[in-house]
């Protein structure tokens, strides 16, 4: 029999003393003298952590943050700017739901967040993680907030032997039994600073864990081994290939369409993206434009799904086109599979 208040007590004890310090909470001292955190913060933040480590994203959540203080402020901004600034968070279709939720906020619910799930939920963008975590952390309802934390310290906890991804629906019934209305946000953080500080993936802390005593994969002996897995098929493989065009200290980029990967952004101009590799002849004729390209070797990149080779085809000329032509110190605000092919490409003209 689980006891749910004695796991409860001792994982929110510890959680009063060693609560991470980050720029979106509101920590456990300052939520027991009433102060919530600020629902707009927290949704920004649990968007860009989907996907996304905190170190990553802690800088783009304080230059977001400096830059549209307020839901009304980013759901003003274009759709161009915004994607920019997010680039090199990754998962862009992420920067397009922001910009729809935050549009959705301001002009349908007077820039307050629904307080409740099912009103986040219909929020476009939000998903059932997202809508229980910023019910829980901002509202302090009584949500069951399930990340990959949080499935890992559930799994060891009851020592689940289904392995993931099946065992999700299990993970999520467990840690439902665990939630209650006491202290449901301080709850939330707690289980996601324990998995992310101490119950870690491959080496878990377990002589530092509240919990321990508790943690039945910890009485088996061998708690690293949880959460199982079922053996990951092989990913896939792509070729493409990216167009450096280059002019007097800037290069050539267009806007990719908005849908599908990368979309909405500004990149490089490429080929499409396919299972076999490009001939030469290939590559001339899906060029951007006619010209004397050199052929540079490839970059390799890694998206969730997939893994890309890119070809790196470069040509100094000035051209006219449908181009957006952008200073080469202007790049590093690119996607980094563009970064990547266009910096590859321009330290050989230089």
């Amino acid at each position: 029999m689980t006891d749910v208040a004695a796991i409860r007590s001792a994982l929110l004890s510890w959680y009063d003393r060693e609560a991470r310090v980050l720029p979106w909470r509101t920590g456990p001292a300052a939520g027991a003298m009433g102060l919530r955190s600020d629902p707009y913060r927290v949704w920004l933040s649990e968007v860009m952590l989907q996907q996304t480590t905190v170190p990553h994203a802690t800088p783009y959540f304080l230059a977001f943050t400096q830059r549209w203080p307020t839901v009304e402020a980013l759901a003003a901004e274009q759709d161009g700017e915004l994607m920019a600034a997010w680039a090199g968070l990754g998962y862009y279709a992420r920067a397009r739901n922001l910009l729809a939720c935050a549009r959705a906020v301001a002009s349908q619910h007077g820039g307050e967040f629904p307080d409740t799930e099912d009103g986040l939920l219909a929020l476009p963008g939000v998903g059932a993680y997202t809508a229980a975590a910023v019910a829980a952390i901002a509202f302090d309802r009584a949500a069951n907030v399930v990340d990959g934390n949080v499935e890992r310290v559930m799994a060891r906890l009851f020592a689940v032997e289904t392995p993931l991804p099946d065992a999700k629906p299990e993970l999520k019934r467990l840690a439902a039994g665990l939630v209650t209305d006491q202290r449901p946000g301080d709850w939330a953080q707690a289980l996601m600073d324990l998995g992310a500080t101490v119950c870690k993936p491959k080496a878990p802390l377990c002589d530092r864990c509240p919990v321990e005593t508790f943690c039945e994969a910890r009485a088996k002996g061998a708690p690293e081994t949880y959460p199982r897995r079922t053996k990951k098929a092989d990913r896939p493989r792509r070729h493409g290939v990216a167009y450096v065009v280059s002019r007097r200290g800037e290069t050539a980029l267009v806007r990719r369409p908005d849908k599908g990967l990368l979309g909405g952004m500004l990149g490089l101009p490429t080929s499409d993206w396919r299972d076999r590799p490009w001939t030469d002849d290939e590559a001339a004729r899906a060029a951007p434009i006619l010209a004397p390209w050199r052929d540079l070797g490839a970059v390799e990149h890694v998206f969730t799904h997939f893994s890309l080779t890119l070809r790196v085809m470069v040509t100094e000329a000035d051209v006219a086109g449908d181009f957006v032509w952008t200073p080469h110190e202007g790049l590093s605000a690119l996607p980094s599979v563009f970064l990547k092919a266009a910096r590859a490409g321009l330290e050989r003209l230089v």
